[in-house]
C-alpha cells in the first residue's frame, strides 16, 4: 500500500467511522425541509426527476432515497442487454482473470474474498465486472441489472471506509474489505451474477426490497447468509435496494457477457445498456 493510502487508513482509524455514520443517518432522519433544499441545491440534483415535489420530503434523508417519475428511467427492451442498475458513473470494467478485478490503477483485489464464497468464485474466472459509484447527486435507488431469481444473499460485516476516487486508488482491496451485501442472481441469460452493495462512511445503512429482515450497519460482526428456497423472482429493471446516504455497486458475471468499455469513466443512467450477451 503506498504512503498516501497508509496515512488515509490511519486518519479513519482514529474515527469510530461506524458510530459517525449512524449518527449522519439519524441527523438526515430529522424533520428540516430548508436543509432538504440546501442539499438539493448544493449539489444540483435534478429536482424536477423526483417522484414527488421537493416540498413534500419533510428530511434530507427521505429526499436523497426519494424514487423517480414512473417511467423517467426506460429499460432497455433487448433481452440480450446487461442494463445499468443505478444512475452513477462506470468507474472500471473489465475480465476477471485469475480471481483478480482491478479497484484503480495499479490496484486489484480478490472475487472470492469480494463475495466471500471462494467456489463461487470460480464461476466468475473468465468473466467480467463493473463498478458504478454513486456520488451524492444521484438517485440512490439500486435496481436489477437482469431478470433472473434471487437464490441468496450474504450481509459482509466490515469497515466503512470511504469510496470516493482519492481512497479507491490509494487504499489497496477498499471493496473487499467495507461492509456490503452480496446477492446472487441466477439469470437464464447471463447465468450466475454476483450483485454487491458497498457501504461507505456516512453511507453504512443499506436495505432490500425483497427482505425486509437485511439491513446493514446495525451492529452486526458477523457474516450472515440469507438462503431463498423457493428463489425470489425479479425482472430487469425491478427495484433490488436502497442505499441510505450512496456508495458503490459492483457486478460480476459468468463468461459470455462483455461490458462496453467504451464507457468506462463515464456517467450512466438506469436502465442503460452496459453490456451485451456475446
Amino acid at each position: 500500500m503506498s504512503l498516501k493510502g497508509r496515512l488515509i487508513l490511519g486518519a479513519i482509524d482514529l474515527l469510530p467511522e461506524k458510530h459517525i455514520s449512524r449518527a449522519v443517518r439519524a441527523l438526515a432522519k430529522l424533520p428540516a425541509p430548508v436543509a432538504v433544499r440546501q442539499f438539493a441545491s448544493m449539489y444540483n440534483i435534478a429536482v424536477d426527476e423526483a417522484e414527488l415535489p421537493i416540498d413534500a420530503y419533510p428530511s434530507v434523508l427521505e429526499f436523497f432515497t426519494r424514487r423517480l417519475k414512473p417511467g423517467l428511467r426506460p429499460i432497455d427492451p433487448d433481452p440480450k442487454v446487461f442494463v445499468s442498475p443505478v444512475d452513477g458513473v462506470l468507474d472500471a470494467t473489465g475480465p476477471v482473470d485469475k480471481d483478480r478485478i482491478l479497484q484503480a490503477k495499479g490496484r486489484d483485489y480478490s472475487v472470492a474474498a469480494l463475495i466471500t464464497d471462494a467456489a463461487l468464485a470460480q464461476r466468475f474466472e473468465g468473466g467480467s465486472y463493473a463498478t458504478l459509484y454513486l456520488s451524492p447527486k444521484d438517485y440512490h435507488r439500486t435496481h436489477t441489472p437482469v431478470s433472473g431469481l434471487i437464490s441468496r444473499a450474504i450481509y459482509v460485516p466490515g469497515a466503512l471506509f470511504p469510496v470516493n476516487p482519492n481512497a479507491v486508488a490509494n487504499v489497496d482491496a477498499l471493496f473487499a474489505n467495507n461492509e456490503r451485501l452480496v446477492i446472487i442472481i441466477e439469470s437464464p441469460m447471463f447465468g450466475t451474477v454476483a450483485y454487491v452493495m458497498v457501504g461507505a462512511t456516512c453511507v453504512g445503512h443499506i436495505k432490500t426490497a425483497f427482505d425486509a429482515t437485511i439491513a446493514t450497519n446495525t451492529g452486526g460482526r458477523e457474516l450472515k447468509q440469507h438462503v431463498y428456497d423457493p428463489p425470489i423472482p425479479v425482472e430487469r429493471g425491478g427495484e433490488l435496494g436502497v442505499f441510505e446516504l450512496g456508495s458503490t455497486v459492483i457486478v460480476v458475471v459468468e463468461k459470455g457477457m462483455a461490458f462496453d468499455a467504451s464507457l468506462a469513466g463515464s456517467p450512466v443512467k438506469l436502465g442503460q445498456r452496459i453490456g451485451t450477451k456475446v
